[in-house]
C-alpha cells in the first residue's frame, strides 16, 4: 500500500519496504559502483601489477600476498574493522567493537549520505584491504607468507581502525578539528608508506641477488593492472563525497588531470636525465599524481590540480631516483616497491598542498559546512585576508602527517616483533633462492614445452603422469 503523501510520484520513485524514503536511489547505485572501482583495483588491479612488476621466480607469491590480504581484510572488517573505524565513540581515536553483520543494522541509513549501512560497510572494506594490499608492495619477495597472513588482521586492526576513525569518522579528534583528507591521502597513502617502509626494515632485504637485479616478468602486464589502478581511482575519489554531487564530479576530473601531468613530469625527468623514456617510471609518475590529489579531490581547483601534478611528478621523482642513493638510512631498507616515495612522500606532499590549496567554497560543497571559517587553504587565506585561518588549516594538515606517521612506525614495529615470536618474518634461505616452487609449489609460466613442469604440477592437469609421458612421447 503506498503511502498517500507519496502517491503522486512515478511509481518507480514511489517508497516501498525496500526502498525507504531516506534511502536516494542514485546516490546508492553511485556509492556500490564506486565501491566496486576500488575493490577492481586490488582485485584484479595490483593482483596483476605485482605478478607482473617483479621478477618471473616472485609472480605467484607477489599477486597471492594482495588476493590473500582482500579476502582477509572483509571477514576482519565485518567482524569488528568497520565499528572499530566508523562505530560509536570508545576513545577520541577509535569506535566500539560492535555487530556489523545484523540485519536491522545493515539496512539502516549510514552515518553520512542516503544509503544503507551495508552500502557503507562495503565502500569502507575496499578502502582498508587496498591499504594492507599497497603495505605488502614494500615486502614483495622475501617475507613469510603464513607471517604475512597474521600481518594482516593485525595491522587492520590495531592501526588502519586508529586512523581511518581519527580523520574519517565525524567523532575522531582529527576530524573535528578539521583535517582535510578527501579520500585517504592521510588513511590510505600515509599510512600504507610508512608502514609498509617499517616492516621492510623488520623483515629484512631481499636476497642479494634479487636486490641487485630484479626485472618485471611482464611489463605489458604490468601496465594492465596499472590501468585498471589509474581507471579505478574515479570510484576512489568519486565516490567519497557520499553522493551523486557536482563536487564528485570535479574530483573525478582532478583526479584524471593530477595524474596526467604527473606521469607527463616524471617522464620528462627520466628522459632529460637518463636519456630513456621509462615505462616503469611513467607508471610510477602516475601512481604519485593519484595519491598526492587524493586528499586534495573535490577541494581544490583544476589549475590547481595540474600544479599537484608537477610537484608530485617532481619531488617523489626526486627523493626515489636522487635522495634515495645518497641516504644511508634510506638505502638500509629494502623497500621492493618503493612505497615510501610513491605513497608516503607523495601522500604528504598532497597533504600539505590541500592545506595550502584547498578552495573554501569546494570545501563547503563537500563538507556541507553553514560557514566558510573552516577548511580554508592558506593560499584563500592569503588572497581574503583570512591569513590566520589558512595557516591554522595548514597546521592542522602537518599536526595529521605527524599523527600518521607516529601511529603506523610504533604500532607496525610492535606487530612484526610480536610475529616474529611466532614464526619467522623473512623466508628461509631456501625459500628466498627457490622463489615460488619453493614456497607454493606452483609457478607463474609452465609452457607446453617444458614437460618438466608438468610432470612437477599433474595435481593442476588433466593429464595422468604416464598420460603426459605418453604424449610428450608422441604415442
Amino acid at each position: 500500500m503506498v503511502d498517500p503523501k507519496y502517491a503522486w510520484l512515478p511509481p518507480n520513485l514511489q517508497p516501498d519496504d525496500a526502498n525507504p524514503d531516506w534511502m536516494n536511489k542514485g546516490d546508492n547505485a553511485w556509492q556500490l559502483t564506486a565501491a566496486t572501482l576500488v575493490g577492481l583495483q586490488s582485485v584484479p588491479g595490483l593482483v596483476i601489477l605485482y605478478g607482473s612488476i617483479v621478477k618471473k621466480k616472485w609472480a605467484v607469491n607477489s599477486a597471492f600476498m594482495a588476493l590473500y590480504a582482500f579476502a582477509a581484510v572483509l571477514i576482519c572488517w565485518v567482524g569488528w574493522g568497520y565499528h572499530l573505524s566508523f562505530g560509536h565513540s570508545f576513545l577520541p581515536f577509535l569506535g566500539k567493537i560492535d555487530d556489523a553483520l545484523d540485519q536491522h543494522d545493515l539496512l539502516k541509513p549510514a552515518f553520512l549520505g542516503k544509503f544503507p549501512n551495508a552500502t557503507m560497510v562495503f565502500f569502507q572494506f575496499v578502502f582498508a584491504a587496498i591499504t594492507l594490499i599497497l603495505i605488502a608492495g614494500a615486502l614483495l619477495g622475501r617475507m613469510n607468507f603464513i607471517a604475512w597472513m597474521l600481518f594482516v588482521p593485525l595491522w587492520l586492526t590495531f592501526s588502519y581502525t586508529v586512523g581511518a576513525y581519527s580523520i574519517w569518522c565525524p567523532t575522531g579528534w582529527l576530524s573535528k578539528k578539521g583535517l582535510i583528507d578527501y579520500s585517504g591521502g592521510y588513511v590510505i597513502h600515509l599510512s600504507s608508506g610508512v608502514a609498509g617502509f617499517t616492516a621492510a626494515y623488520w623483515v629484512g632485504p631481499r636476497a642479494t641477488r634479487d636486490r641487485e637485479r630484479f626485472p618485471p616478468n611482464n611489463i605489458l602486464l604490468m601496465l594492465a593492472g596499472a590501468g585498471l589502478l589509474w581507471m579505478g581511482w574515479t570510484g576512489f575519489n568519486g565516490g567519497d563525497p557520499y553522493v551523486a554531487s557536482i563536487d564528485a564530479s570535479l574530483a573525478v576530473l582532478n583526479t584524471h588531470i593530477c595524474a596526467a601531468t604527473s606521469l607527463l613530469t616524471w617522464l620528462l625527468l627520466d628522459i632529460l636525465f637518463f636519456e630513456k623514456p621509462s615505462v616503469i617510471g611513467a607508471t610510477q609518475g602516475m601512481i604519485t599524481g593519484l595519491v598526492c590529489i587524493t586528499p586534495a579531490a573535490g577541494v581544490v581547483q583544476g589549475w590547481a590540480a595540474i600544479i599537484m601534478g608537477v610537484m608530485s611528478g617532481c619531488i617523489p621523482w626526486f627523493t626515489m631516483m636522487v635522495l634515495h642513493k645518497k641516504s644511508w638510512v634510506l638505502k638500509q631498507v629494502d623497500d621492493t616497491m618503493a612505497v615510501f616515495h610513491t605513497h608516503a612522500v607523495a601522500g604528504s606532499l598532497g597533504g600539505i598542498l590541500t592545506g595550502f590549496f584547498a578552495n573554501p567554497k569546494l570545501s563547503r560543497l563537500f563538507y556541507l559546512v553553514p560557514n566558510w571559517e573552516h577548511y580554508i587553504g592558506l593560499a584563500y587565506g592569503l588572497h581574503n585576508g583570512q591569513i590566520k585561518a589558512g595557516l591554522k588549516q595548514m597546521g592542522i594538515q602537518l599536526l595529521g602527517i605527524v599523527f600518521i606517521v607516529g601511529v603506523n612506525v610504533v604500532v607496525t614495529s610492535l606487530i612484526c616483533l610480536l610475529i616474529r615470536l611466532v614464526v619467522p618474518l623473512r623466508m628461509s634461505e631456501e625459500e628466498l633462492i627457490g622463489g615460488d616452487e619453493a614456497v607454493h609449489g606452483e609457478e607463474a609460466y609452465a609452457l607446453w614445452g617444458d614437460g618438466e613442469k608438468f610432470e612437477k604440477s599433474v595435481l593442476n592437469s588433466v593429464y595422468g603422469v604416464e598420460d603426459l609421458k605418453n604424449k610428450n612421447e608422441g604415442v
